[in-house]
């Protein structure tokens, strides 16, 4: 409420501000805002099939992709005008665009590495928001499992298609004879497989290999059956564990740690168990985010808000869901940590690869 006229200015009204710093500030603040609702707007833009009806398809008016959907023109129109004004459709005289490059990151999910939509799940639910706010009191973070199945089915998407489009064609082959071995009917242990994209793609792409991937969420174990199942392989199980639960065989081939280490509440007891695991030949590939590790660093990063965003509401909950958890976090485990962490567990041998994936690095680690 505004102070009536003979009432004194209190401390608030007093203080002197320069008012175009303020509204410069503010538009900042309501430009996230609005990136908020412009994400709501694209995931309905991929759950309702409009990107995918409108890719490759030239200027559409409202009506043409209310009619191409089934969807009501009124709702459709105010959305693409929505799409309009954020920069993300084309508009010439009353009809609406998908670009062929806007096609290559809202729509083309089977074959773009550039396909970003997944990451776009339509917000967090508020049952989730309250056991967030709830950790910053207790110290104890939320698992991925109490995030809920929208959340596995979500990093699923988000991180498939480089899975399914890198994984055989740039990055294995990159790796020192671990194509060769797979070939010829290697054991692979994927741990904290997700919803299994990256491990069915190898599991596909190497039909003599026999894949094993760990997951501890119920939820991401089911899709990655469910995935398997669909594909018609044979040759990959799924098993609702956690990576300290790795047996000691000693023999294992080939083991992977996809952007799962920095959520982890104890990513150190995992690496001496895969040290336990892994046969005295085998290779154990770690793709994890790139930071340095210094914040100055990587403040020049045009994301770096967005991955600290991951962090506080998923990447850190997930490393800090124990009371003594490591607590590393999206950022967390660049490569001086990472070398340090796989040292410890009685790895000698640390090769940091740049694969050209814009948000990761991969570390090949063997034992000599």
């Amino acid at each position: 409420m505004r102070p009536m006229p003979d009432q004194p200015l209190t401390e608030t009204t007093a203080r002197t501000v320069d008012p175009d710093a303020v509204r410069k500030f503010g538009l900042r603040v309501w430009t996230y805002k609005m990136g908020e609702q412009v994400s709501l707007m694209i995931h309905l833009g991929d759950r309702l099939g409009l990107y995918s009806t409108m890719a490759g398809a030239g200027p559409m008016t409202s009506d043409a992709v209310a009619d191409a959907t089934g969807l009501h023109e009124r709702f459709v129109r105010e959305w693409l005008y929505g799409q309009a004004a954020a920069g993300l459709l084309d508009h010439v005289d009353g009809t609406f665009e998908l670009t062929d490059v806007g096609a290559e990151v809202l729509a083309h999910e089977a074959d773009s590495l550039a396909f970003a939509v997944g990451a776009f799940r339509g917000g967090t639910e508020p049952a989730v928001v309250d056991q967030i706010a709830e950790a910053f009191r207790t110290g104890i973070g939320v698992t991925y499992e109490q995030q809920g199945p929208a959340a596995a089915a979500g990093l699923a998407r988000m991180t498939g298609p480089w899975s399914r489009l890198a994984l055989t064609s740039v990055i294995l082959p990159g790796l020192d004879g671990v194509v060769a071995k797979l070939e010829a009917g290697a054991s692979v242990v994927d741990v904290g497989c997700g919803g299994g994209v990256m491990l069915t793609t190898l599991a596909e792409a190497f039909p003599n290999a026999t894949c094993v991937g760990y997951d501890p969420s119920a939820a991401a174990v089911a899709l990655a059956r469910e995935r398997a199942a669909t594909m018609g392989l044979t040759n990959v199980s799924f098993v609702e564990a956690g990576g300290e639960d790795l047996e000691p065989t000693g023999d294992v081939d080939f083991i992977l740690t996809f952007d799962c280490l920095h959520d982890m509440a104890h990513p150190d007891r995992t690496a001496t168990a895969i040290r336990r695991a892994i046969a005295p030949h085998g290779t154990w590939l770690i793709k994890d985010i790139r930071s340095s590790g210094d914040f100055e660093t990587d403040n020049g990063h045009p994301l770096l808000a967005l991955y600290y965003g991951f962090s506080v509401t998923s990447c850190l909950q997930s490393a800090m869901s124990e009371p003594d958890g490591m607590g590393l976090g999206t950022l967390g485990l660049h490569p001086a940590r990472a070398e340090a962490l796989v040292r410890d567990a009685g790895f000698e041998s640390f090769v940091t690869h740049d694969f050209d994936d814009a948000a990761n690095l991969y570390y090949e680690v063997r034992v000599n």
